[in-house]
């Protein structure tokens, strides 16, 4: 389990404002598997979910960066549970799945030209003898406006995204999984995205997703 105790590249667990966040988000309990449902809560809620922070650049990918800038979508968010875990002592990784999403924005859709949502990020964390999934992304406020229950999480059963809404209309579908990983894959991160969406990578293109329509707004939408 040791690499998935230490430090990271991205899951960077020992970032001193990372350390103090963990420390206050762990809850007084020193049972691992209420630390690490306080960790997901805080995460969850406390870092505003926007999709249009994607960047080519690899720094902001870092768990210490989403911390830092109060916002970030499913990866970055993602390797911030895993490091406030990691710090906690409780063995965490990443984990990278293509997910469909029916109830997306019609101006994420353009901008991706696809419903397909590549290299969504989730977390696993090793608690009680067994990997559980954790998928911080969306924030309990955007869950309201959406109408979609903002995913729990209990230290035993999976937390992944809901198949359908409150008025059951399809919402997530899961259509690959690309494995765990001890600490975010750059080489397969951003080569499955350059492939899945072209015109984010052409020559020219915006730095940061939001560019290619102005400023980025509310994140509606994942």
């Amino acid at each position: 389990m040791r690499e998935y105790l230490e430090p990271g590249r991205f899951i960077d667990s020992d970032h001193p404002a990372l350390v103090e966040f963990a420390e206050r988000a762990r809850g007084r309990s020193r049972d691992p598997r209420q630390q690490a449902i306080c960790l997901y809560q805080a995460v969850r809620d406390e870092i505003r979910y926007n999709p249009y922070a994607f960047s080519r650049d690899p720094l902001s990918l870092k768990a210490s960066q989403a911390l830092l800038d109060g916002e970030s979508y499913c990866v970055p968010k993602a390797n911030l549970l895993a490091a406030c875990a990691r710090h906690c002592g409780i063995p965490a990784r990443i984990g990278l799945a293509d997910v469909r999403n029916h109830l997306s924005t019609p101006r994420l859709l353009e901008l991706l030209r696809s419903e397909v949502f590549a290299m969504h990020g989730y977390t696993e964390l090793y608690l009680h003898g067994r990997w559980v999934k954790a998928t911080p992304a969306f924030n309990t406020a955007l869950c309201r406006v959406f109408k979609v229950a903002p995913l729990e999480f209990d230290g035993i059963h999976d937390s992944v995204f809901h198949p359908y809404n409150a008025q059951g209309e399809r919402y997530m579908e899961y259509l690959q999984d690309h494995g765990q990983f001890a600490d975010l894959p750059e080489s397969l991160f951003f080569g499955h995205l350059a492939r899945c969406y072209p015109h984010l990578f052409a020559e020219g293109a915006p730095l940061l997703m939001g560019d290619f329509r102005g400023e980025a707004g509310e994140a509606m939408a994942p």
